[in-house]
């Protein structure tokens, strides 16, 4: 009985303590997100603090900026000590604050500084960390790295403060800015350093460090440490060391690229639910404007470019009223003289004006592209530069409309090469500033992720705002820096002015062009590109019909397995037969040939051979893409190899060599593609077939017939009786 007593009596004990010890540790009331407010200093609106207002909008923080507008006297705190004036602003507004017993202040930088997440979960975690003073903490110590030592010493996380977070009870903020008296230019993380280090004031003020990035995330030292995680809605930095996920993103020191990069996402501007989350915010929308926009259009030609011609075209076919934009172009090459004196008398009043500066300059890249940005500079009317190198073929007409309405101080439009990564844009810079691949920009590149994307270095075209060429780009010389290229240097000064720099691939706007190998030396050099350049060598020269061949089965057949259809351009039959008449070593017709193997032919042709003009294999290279597919279309079951020795041009003239008697091919087809028109440039010609007695007139020019080399399809040339008459012929599969 006496053991049953007891053991009721100590049971009531148990539960009685239990519940002392649960009011006891009870955890206090939340912090309402009324009582929290946001100290900033910022002395002008810069991309990096719009960015930080926008984070703060969008979490619904409230903010008090410090300094607006105040001249900026805290000395290069990127570079060097200095910041002094952000503890002098920080000190005269918290002695209007210092009563609030109950007010939490969180005092951060805001031109490299970011939120990922709201003001419930920032004093949540502040609360736990249960102290009055919280400051950010970093693994490197600056400014006096002989104060390490003094740090207290802490088993795991970061050891030293940073002064671009400081969050704490209002009192206690005041308490420690009251201590200033120093100059504007003096050091803020060495005066926060030293009360920190001094123990009665770490004690007084119950002071401590976010040692494991519970609230404050600083970069620098630790881009290794973050990565991004993922939601449905938002996005976050998560510190991969202390498995924190950070409200506060700092990119402090040399971490601001990396902060740009994180920011493309964080919080919301990108995720794969939803995709873009800002990229349709504040627009500009040019159908409500009374006028267009004036824009100068910079062209650069800056060395040999294939395909010149059709770039201008592009130029010219860009949906944007032609009297808003004027015209300056750069030529380095006497090769694309004649190119520009071309377009240049077709649409020199197409432009509102049209400026040249050619080789006879001898101005350097860097000094022509100064020159170029310096027009809308100096013209006040002048609202956009958009900038565009000779190797962009801009396919989207709307491209220029497109950039404009972004609203970007810098934008470029998404170029890349034909089927490779290479594009206008880093996503990211290596330690020595160049190439960097960044995590995302193979997606980018191949518009997996769309977006507007801020980078750090975009080059062959872009989009600058006049109003930041007189403003923040106001100097002259931003092409020309030691020994970078012209558009490493300008990247590099806009990051240093605090530009941001955007590439969009919301759209499809082109693709650039490869200069690599291109060889000016013969006539018309284009021909060459089918390797280097095949989209713009099948737009040039490839007929617009060729597709329908397939589509809507667009061939005709005059004789029996005797096809015609439609393959090369006009454009392409003349180049090809100017090619061959600068050549001008015609063979003659005659029997003796040494350039084929025995050095006889049974029936001689007046050609020149593919070969002889160093086109050979750009030629079978055109067979196999262009005419194996029609084979075995109209062939069915037969693949061919592609393969031919006898690849030439022929020439009939009632002079030389009307005709071509009966014969047949050493080929299991043959191709034979007219390169001019009858009745316009000759008359006469065509082909007979024996045993089908059927005769065709010659086909339309760059139209192509196609029939069996032997056996069944003895044939013969018709003559040519007045002009002359030009046919590319392939026996093909001998």
């Amino acid at each position: 009985m006496e053991y049953l007593k007891f053991c009721f009596v100590f049971s009531c004990w148990l539960k009685f303590a239990n519940s002392v010890f649960t009011e006891a540790t009870q955890a206090p009331a939340p912090i309402p997100k009324e009582k929290l407010l946001v100290l900033t200093v910022a002395t002008e609106e810069t991309d990096g603090f719009l960015r930080f207002m926008q984070s703060a909008s969008y979490f619904n923080y409230t903010v008090k900026v410090l300094g607006m507008g105040e001249a900026w006297k805290g000395g290069d705190v990127g570079r060097s000590i200095g910041g002094g004036q952000k503890v002098r602003l920080l000190k005269e507004a918290m002695e209007d604050l210092a009563h609030q017993e109950d007010l939490v202040v969180l005092s951060v930088d805001s031109y490299d500084l970011i939120f990922a997440a709201g003001p419930e979960e920032i004093l949540k975690k502040f609360q736990q960390a249960n102290h009055k003073v919280l400051f950010a903490a970093e693994g490197l110590v600056w400014p006096d790295k002989r104060l390490a030592d003094k740090y207290p010493s802490i088993r795991s996380g970061k050891r030293y403060l940073n002064s671009g977070g400081i969050m704490g009870y209002a009192p206690y903020i005041n308490r420690v800015v009251s201590q200033w008296d120093l100059h504007d230019n003096d050091d803020d993380q060495l005066f926060y350093t030293k009360i920190y280090l001094d123990p009665l004031k770490r004690q007084s003020l119950n002071m401590t460090l976010d040692h494991k990035c519970q609230i404050f995330q600083n970069l620098n030292g630790a881009v290794d440490e973050v990565l991004l995680k993922f939601g449905t809605d938002r996005v976050r930095v998560r510190n991969t060391v202390y498995d924190s996920l950070p409200v506060v993103v700092h990119g402090n020191a040399y971490t601001k690229m990396y902060l740009n990069y994180l920011a493309n996402y964080v919080p919301n501007a990108w995720n794969y639910e939803h995709g873009c989350g800002h990229c349709d915010e504040d627009l500009i929308d040019l159908s409500q404007l009374n006028e267009y926009p004036n824009v100068l259009v910079g062209v650069f030609i800056e060395q040999p470019t294939p395909f010149l011609p059709e770039f201008f075209q592009q130029l010219l076919t860009l949906d944007y009223p032609k009297d808003k934009i004027k015209l300056f172009v750069h030529n380095n090459e006497v090769y694309h003289e004649k190119h520009i004196q071309k377009f240049w008398e077709e649409n020199r009043n197409a432009f509102h004006s049209f400026k040249v500066v050619g080789p006879e300059e001898n101005l350097s890249q860097g000094e022509a592209r100064n020159m170029g940005m310096d027009l809308c500079r100096q013209n006040a009317k002048c609202d956009y530069y958009f900038s565009i190198d000779s190797d962009v073929m801009l396919t989207n007409r709307q491209t220029l409309k497109l950039l404009i309405e972004q609203n970007r101080k810098i934008i470029g439009p998404l170029v890349t090469r034909h089927n490779k990564l290479w594009s206008n844009f880093w996503g990211a810079l290596s330690l020595d500033g160049y190439y960097a691949r960044s995590e995302d920009y193979v997606d980018i590149v191949q518009r997996k992720r769309m977006g507007v994307w801020n980078i750090p270095y975009m080059a062959h075209v872009y989009l600058v705002k006049g109003s930041a060429l007189r403003n923040e780009l106001k100097e002259r010389n931003h092409f020309v820096l030691e020994k970078l290229d012209p558009d490493m240097a300008f990247c590099r000064n806009a990051r240093e002015m605090g530009v941001f720099m955007y590439i969009t691939n919301r759209h499809d706007f082109g693709r650039l062009i490869s200069t690599a190998n291109y060889n000016i030396s013969r006539y018309n050099n284009d021909l060459w590109q089918i390797f280097e350049n095949p989209v713009d060598w099948k737009e040039k020269y490839i007929h617009p019909n060729y597709s329908r061949i397939f589509t809507e089965d667009y061939t005709e057949e005059p004789c029996p397995d005797v096809f015609w259809f439609p393959i090369f351009t006009e454009k392409a039959c003349d180049e090809i037969v100017e090619e061959m008449e600068h050549y001008g070593s015609w063979s003659g017709g005659k029997h003796e040939d040494k350039r084929i193997a025995g050095g006889y032919e049974t029936v001689p042709t007046d050609d020149i051979h593919m070969k002889q003009i160093g086109f050979d294999k750009e030629w079978l290279h055109f067979i196999r893409e262009f005419i194996s597919p029609i084979t075995l279309k109209v062939f069915s079951g037969y693949y061919t190899k592609g393969y031919a020795v006898m690849n030439f041009v022929v020439k009939y003239t009632p002079e030389r060599q009307a005709y071509l008697r009966p014969h047949h091919d050493s080929s299991t087809f043959t191709i034979n593609v007219a390169l001019n028109s009858k009745d316009t440039d000759f008359q006469g010609g065509g082909c007979r077939f024996h045993r089908y007695n059927c005769s065709i007139d010659s086909p339309r020019k760059g139209w192509s017939f196609m029939h069996p080399g032997r056996l069944t399809h003895l044939h013969e040339g018709l003559p040519t009786t007045n002009g002359t008459r030009y046919i590319a012929v392939s026996f093909i599969d001998p």
